[in-house]
């Protein structure tokens, strides 16, 4: 947030910056949680898509640390933390294009009624991390980072349950490994969009 916004809201400086550490820290806290459960799920239903949507909740935490780790700091020190964001998550869109590729090949139907179980539960909470996120109003371009995130995860579980429907109809596992595709087309585009706002925060910071 700009010295100009954080004169604007009328609260002191260092009270803002505490507000957007403890929003982070919910957030970091809420993805670290999914992650763990949507591992265990996810391998336990051999479900591909379920397994992806946990290694991109294992990336937000790591966005949310880094993004945590930028607060009040310089601009340029906020520019490298987006574009790690941004790294971060095509590489894993990379490792999870991989996985589905690989899966393709062999394994079973995955359990349709657990990823639409949990694919349910990420939804609602993805739900609550936007909201939280949402309490920020400024332009740093991390939080930005973190609401491409949020967003892009409540779009992959809605993905998730209709691939559980249709897995279940099917009885194949054909839907499964295209969500984890398009959870990986997804992931890679939000990377996009993070390193492009990382360029054009740069870009402000250089002609002010």
């Amino acid at each position: 947030m700009s010295e100009s916004q954080l004169k604007d809201s009328g609260k002191p400086a260092d009270e803002i910056r505490d507000l957007d550490r403890s929003t982070l820290k919910w957030v970091l806290t809420i993805n670290l949680g999914q992650c763990v459960a949507g591992a265990m799920v996810g391998l336990w239903a051999e479900s591909t898509a379920l397994i992806a949507a946990a290694l991109d909740n294992l990336a937000d935490a790591s966005v949310y640390g880094v993004s945590l780790y930028a607060i009040g700091r310089a601009a340029h020190i906020k520019v490298m933390a987006a574009r790690l964001s941004g790294w971060l998550l095509i590489g894993l869109a990379l490792g999870v294009l991989f996985e589905a590729v690989r899966r393709f090949f062999g394994g079973e139907a995955p359990i349709g009624a657990a990823m639409m179980v949990m694919a349910t539960v990420n939804a609602g909470l993805n739900l609550v991390c936007l909201r939280l996120l949402s309490r920020h109003r400024g332009n740093d371009v991390n939080f930005k980072a973190s609401s491409i995130f949020t967003s892009n995860d409540s779009i992959a579980n809605v993905g998730i349950v209709i691939s559980g429907a249709l897995v279940m109809w099917l009885d194949s596992n054909a839907p499964d490994l295209l969500l984890g595709i398009a959870v990986a087309c997804v992931a890679a585009h939000g990377g996009k969009e993070i390193l492009e706002e990382a360029a054009k925060t740069k870009a402000c910071s250089e002609a002010s």
